[in-house]
């Protein structure tokens, strides 16, 4: 097997791993919010969306990009070099999460007054406390990905999902108040810590005994450039929903938050994929390969749309009902939201990460790039509150995500010299967004049609086998016979297209076929021992 052929062959299979750990642990996940929003109050609702936001936002802001530097040195390091980049790390997270800690415990109403919430300024010591540890243990599944490690990364997302649901299901049953959630967030994160410290102990022997201030340095220097490009991201993708709040209530911010639901599995392809690119793309870099950095990033757009383009088309249609289903016909008002923000779905094909990651002029001047949308959108924003609603803030920050995302394309077109003798390997992704159009222009007359019978259908199968009159069970039941049925017209009429005009590929086909033949296996067919026959 060639060293290409290897490597996209290494590719696949991490990348696979990866994604399977995000799919179950989606499965374990995706309960809460359906929980939360028919046991909480949308007032109630809105203060946890709040507080948790908070809390996932500084766990990508505080490192300031010291957790990701490990995809950087663990690819090109000694081991007692290894040792010394881990600790490094964990001082760091360590230190930032104590000082936000203090922040917040010393001033509480920080967090209060952006959302206008005397309820987010009592908490807000307790999500000190819980921003602190996460901070400090988000960084096993990290850790384990940037070793190469996809097998043993698979198992700890799975484990904390799990660990996650279990502790926050257990308080939405048991108190249904924010606080709780905060409470077993704690406990979750110190479950997650005490993995950690095994893992590292296992594979970085003695990794507390290597500190050098030097090298501490120049992870910093390394680390700053994309840890503010990450800041910034976030604020580009997150800053929308401060605004938000302060201008609307916490209810209203409820209607918000669901309408920027995140697509379920969505961001786990684009993450999965792109975690195992970097440290693939470091080394291709170093040798010079620039073809192969491109060929890779094709092969892997043209995977991401193979699943994203479909989505977006069927969800396009069916976006009503998806909202209503999950969340209630409190948050119809969302489905409006949610159309103009999965508008992101199309371009999140662009992967640019792993590029830019591993040429570091192109990491500052992605970061200018960042710092000029970021201000821009503000700016809109800012000037934008006494008049936009709810649809004009989401509009703003879908707008400034595809700016960016075309303006980094470029970047890495120039970097790496695409030219039209580049064009054909992204002949499928064309393939795939006509076939995505083709099916979904036929599920959209079936939806329109049969739409009301499918939910009284739905709703009376409900109301027969558990003789119950509650509203959001009968919707839950109505609305998804709806989106199974037109699920069912979409699939085959996508997969037939994609088949027949070579978007699914051989060894794809072969691949799928050796997983069905691995769970049903044919009952009569004993395997032939080698040398019989």
């Amino acid at each position: 097997m060639s060293k290409p052929e290897a490597a996209t062959q290494s590719l696949k299979q991490q990348s696979a791993w990866l994604l399977v750990a995000k799919v179950i642990g989606f499965g374990f996940s995706f309960v809460l919010p359906l929980l939360i929003v028919r046991y909480l109050s949308q007032e109630e609702v809105g203060h946890y969306r709040e507080a948790f936001q908070v809390i996932m936002n500084a766990i990508v802001i505080l490192p300031l990009g010291f957790s990701m530097s490990s995809f950087y040195f663990l690819a090109r390091e000694t081991a007692d070099r290894r040792g010394a980049a881990i600790l490094n790390i964990l001082l760091f997270n360590f230190v930032v999460g104590g000082l936000a800690c203090l922040a917040l415990y010393t001033y509480p109403e920080l967090i209060g007054n952006i959302f206008k919430s005397p309820e987010l300024t009592r908490l807000g010591p307790l999500i000190g406390v819980v921003i602190w540890i996460w901070v400090f243990s988000t960084f096993l599944e990290t850790v384990a990905i940037a070793n190469q490690e996809a097998k043993v990364a698979t198992v700890f997302i799975v484990l904390a999902q799990f660990s996650k649901t279990l502790l926050m299901g257990s308080a939405v049953f048991l108190f249904a108040t924010v606080e709780s959630f905060i409470y077993a967030a704690m406990i979750q994160g110190i479950i997650q810590s005490s993995i950690l410290f095994w893992y590292l102990r296992s594979r970085f022997p003695r990794f507390w005994t290597k500190f050098e201030f030097s090298f501490f340095k120049d992870q910093f220097v390394y680390a700053i450039p994309f840890g503010i490009a990450g800041i910034l991201w976030m604020l580009q993708n997150d800053i929308h929903n401060y605004f938000v709040g302060y201008k609307f209530s916490s209810a209203e911010y409820a209607i918000y938050a669901y309408g920027c639901f995140e697509v379920p599995l969505i961001a786990m392809l684009a993450e999965s994929v792109t975690a195992v690119l970097i440290p693939r793309m470091n080394t291709l870099q170093v040798a010079g390969d620039k073809e192969e950095m491109i060929r890779l990033t094709a092969r892997a757009m043209q995977k991401l749309a193979f699943f994203y383009f479909p989505i977006y088309v069927f969800l396009l249609i069916t976006a009503q009902t998806f909202i209503t289903t999950l969340f209630t016909t409190k948050y119809q008002q969302s489905a409006s939201i949610f159309v103009i923000n999965i508008t992101i779905l199309p371009f999140s094909i662009l992967i640019t990460d792993p590029i830019v990651r591993s040429y570091k002029e192109l990491g500052r001047l992605f970061l200018v790039t960042r710092i000029a949308v970021l201000l821009t959108l503000v700016t809109v924003l800012y000037y934008g509150l006494e008049h936009f609603g709810l649809t004009g803030m989401i509009t703003a920050a879908v707008g400034a995500i595809v700016l960016e995302k075309m303006i980094a394309e470029t970047m890495v077109i120039r970097k790496l010299r695409l030219g039209m003798r580049h064009l054909p390997l992204m002949k499928n992704v064309l393939k795939t967004a006509i076939i995505s159009v083709a099916a979904g222009i036929v599920t959209y007359f079936v939806y329109e049609n049969v739409k009301v019978v499918l939910e009284t259908a739905g709703e009376h199968f409900a109301q027969e086998m558990f003789s119950t009159q509650k509203l959001a069970i009968l919707n839950f039941f109505g609305g998804s016979l709806v989106l199974l049925i037109s699920g069912m017209v979409f699939a085959p009429i996508y997969l037939f297209l994609a088949n027949i005009w070579g978007v699914i590929e051989d060894d794809e086909k072969e691949s799928v076929l050796t997983a069905v033949r691995r769970i049903w296996p044919r009952r009569g067919v004993v395997p032939v021992a080698d040398g019989e026959g």
